[in-house]
């Protein structure tokens, strides 16, 4: 199971399962979320700092957000009070990039019960589960272990750069990025606009209805078909920098499609001078 809804996580919240509930909100606009954590948030929810706790920005080459190490990562999931067989809900604010992010760097570590809270914190709110304001209190030391070192030989498929340019070439390479940023018409973080050669541009919002819920498996597998997605061959995805492509991958895992991302994604690729870089729609 990979999504929870709001009215599932209250039953959970109130049952005899150990849950723990991570709030990731982030945005390329306001990295940090500890401001909005405090002014409301699930109740007993840890907040969780994408940029110092999901990323490791010592690594050098790999990205504006390079996967975290696993002695690392498993220092925080113990800070957050996890425990191998907690059940683990992870939800933001922003298209589900910060929950998606945080299920596929736990994931990808070898947790198994990690759920996004399908909708974010607005689904939350319109469930009126409750809302705590301030800091939470103090959480137990957990005991939860991470199984891989590095998260690139994890538990969840990855792509070097050039096996996804191989990708884009022979198969497909979905780029979930906006498609004026695919196009290469504007840039705003990156110092190269544009894509990687070859591949496809499906936007991460694409896969979420209006209300930020994602869209049922039926309507996701027509986007994976429309983007050229087709059988069970393993596809690609990529983004800005790691984190959107992870919005993608849940969509994916919704859809029954196997998809490998890209970590370092367009800021890795864009930043090596000899790789190539194409703009447009890709249709030429």
């Amino acid at each position: 199971m990979t999504l929870v809804s709001a009215p599932e996580l209250v039953d959970l919240l109130d049952s005899d399962r150990r849950v723990v509930v991570l709030d990731v909100r982030w945005s390329l606009a306001e990295p940090d979320g500890r401001a909005a954590f405090a002014a409301g948030h699930v109740p007993g929810a840890v907040y969780v700092d994408l940029e110092s706790e999901l990323s490791d920005h010592g690594v050098s080459g790999r990205g504006r957000h390079p996967l975290p190490g696993g002695a690392d990562l498993q220092a925080a999931v113990r800070r957050w009070g996890m425990n191998d067989g907690d059940t683990v809900v992870v939800y933001d604010d922003w298209n589900r990039a910060g929950s998606a992010r945080a299920w596929w760097v736990l994931r990808a570590a070898g947790l198994g019960d990690v759920r996004i809270l399908d909708g974010g914190w607005p689904a939350w709110l319109a469930a009126d589960g409750g809302t705590e304001i301030g800091e939470t209190a103090a959480v137990a030391e957990g005991t939860a272990t991470v199984r891989f070192d590095d998260l690139h030989a994890g538990a969840l498929p990855t792509l070097t750069a050039d096996a996804a340019a191989a990708l884009a070439r022979d198969g497909v390479l979905l780029d979930a990025r906006a498609p004026e940023r695919f196009r290469g018409e504007v840039e705003p973080v990156d110092a190269v606009a544009g894509h990687i050669p070859g591949a496809v541009n499906l936007p991460s919002v694409a896969v979420l209805r209006a209300d930020g819920t994602f869209a049922d498996a039926p309507q996701l597998k027509a986007l994976f078909a429309e983007a050229g997605v087709d059988g069970a061959a393993t596809v690609g995805a990529y983004c800005g920098s790691g984190v959107t492509a992870s919005v993608v991958a849940v969509a994916a895992a919704q859809a029954g499609v196997n998809l490998a991302v890209f970590p370092g994604s367009w800021s890795q690729w864009s930043s090596d001078p000899s790789n190539p870089v194409e703009t447009g729609d890709g249709s030429d």
